[in-house]
Order: structure tokens, then C-alpha cells, then sequence
């Protein structure tokens, strides 16, 4: 089968595209709202960049009327925020946090989450996520439908155990991160092998 991608609609394409470049990890991203509010929202056009400087990226698209959504609003106007990744034990609750609320109602308490003051942000961690990034902006990319940010490590949180020090060793026995597979499905990383 031959597809000629640019004949394509964006909707199509993205279609395509997010279905097929799986699975995909998960950025639950919380920021504040001009007000003091705390948004969070998951974001599946997400990864590591690099490590020197410690940068991540996510890829934001606008709503269906083409506005903002409320994450890069204020990742824009602060210039911060923080990125978690989620494990099985939070999954129901991140996906409740993809919930289209009122404006000025936090998605934590819709979902149950708590949050914890960041060390070098305004944005709170979320207790409850195994892992927390605190990002401050370090390049910003326009396209025609998407906000991409690319942010700088500042600080990490890591659940207690989950990290050897001595070696720098991330204790994958006791990790169990999902991930973003096509459509509304989710995968969980528990078949886990090596390449003969």
C-alpha cells in the first residue's frame, strides 16, 4: 500500500500518524492558570530530546475552534511547567484529567490527584506520579496546528525507591509506565524482553 501523505487532510494524517508511530509516552503536564488555578492535562506528542542540556518536548494542537488550549496558554504567558510521567496506578486518573472542564476548574481535583509545591517552578507536582520533570520554556516551534515546547529539566522528582543513586540506575522492576497506543487505547509496559 502507497499513501501519498500530502494529498491527505490533516485530520488524516494525524489519523494515521498517531496510530502508527506507537506506543508513544505520556506527558501529564500541569501548569497555572493566570489565577493561581492548577491545569493538568496528558500530552502523547512528547519525548526526550537530550540530555546536555536536559530538554523534552511536547507537541501541543489548538481546540477544534482553534483556540489555545489552556496548557499552552500557560506555558506561554509563565514561560514553566512541570511534566509527569504516568504508571498504571494513576492511569485512570490522568486520562480523567484529559476531561474538557470550565475554565478556572482544576483537573486535579476533578481527578482525585493532590499536588505538592515544585522546588524551581510555580507549577505543583502531582503526588501521586512516579516521575516529575519541572521544565522552564528553552524553545518554542509554530506550525500551522500545533505549539511544540521544548523544555529544560530544572529539577527532578522521582518516587522514593525507584532510583539507585550509587549507579544512576532506574529500578525498572518497580516501574510501570503507559503509554499511548492508537485510537483510545492504552498499552502498559509489562512484557518486557530482550533482543536475542
Amino acid at each position: 500500500m502507497e499513501i501519498d501523505i500530502g494529498k491527505l487532510t490533516p485530520h488524516q494524517r494525524y489519523k494515521l500518524m498517531a496510530s502508527l508511530i506507537v506506543p508513544r509516552p505520556i506527558a501529564l503536564i500541569t501548569t497555572l492558570s493566570e489565577n493561581g488555578v492548577v491545569n493538568a492535562a496528558p500530552f502523547s506528542m512528547f519525548n526526550m530530546l537530550g540530555e546536555d542540556p536536559p530538554v523534552v518536548m511536547v507537541s501541543l494542537n489548538a481546540r477544534q475552534d482553534e483556540s489555545l488550549k489552556d496548557t499552552a496558554l500557560n506555558i506561554v504567558r509563565t514561560g514553566e511547567f512541570v511534566v509527569h510521567i504516568t504508571d498504571e496506578a494513576m492511569l485512570k486518573q490522568m486520562h480523567m484529567c484529559s476531561a474538557e472542564l470550565p475554565r478556572g476548574e482544576s483537573e486535579l481535583a476533578y481527578a482525585g490527584l493532590h499536588a505538592s509545591p515544585s522546588k524551581m517552578v510555580a507549577p505543583p507536582r502531582i503526588v501521586e506520579a512516579p516521575v516529575a520533570f519541572e521544565c522552564t520554556l528553552y524553545e518554542k516551534i509554530e506550525t500551522a496546528s500545533r505549539k511544540i515546547f521544548i523544555g529544560k529539566i530544572c529539577w527532578l522528582h522521582v518516587r522514593d525507591g525507584l532510583v539507585d543513586l550509587a549507579q544512576f540506575r532506574v529500578n525498572l522492576q518497580d516501574f510501570f509506565p503507559v503509554g499511548r497506543f492508537g485510537g483510545e487505547l492504552y498499552i502498559d509496559t509489562r512484557q518486557r524482553f530482550k533482543a536475542e
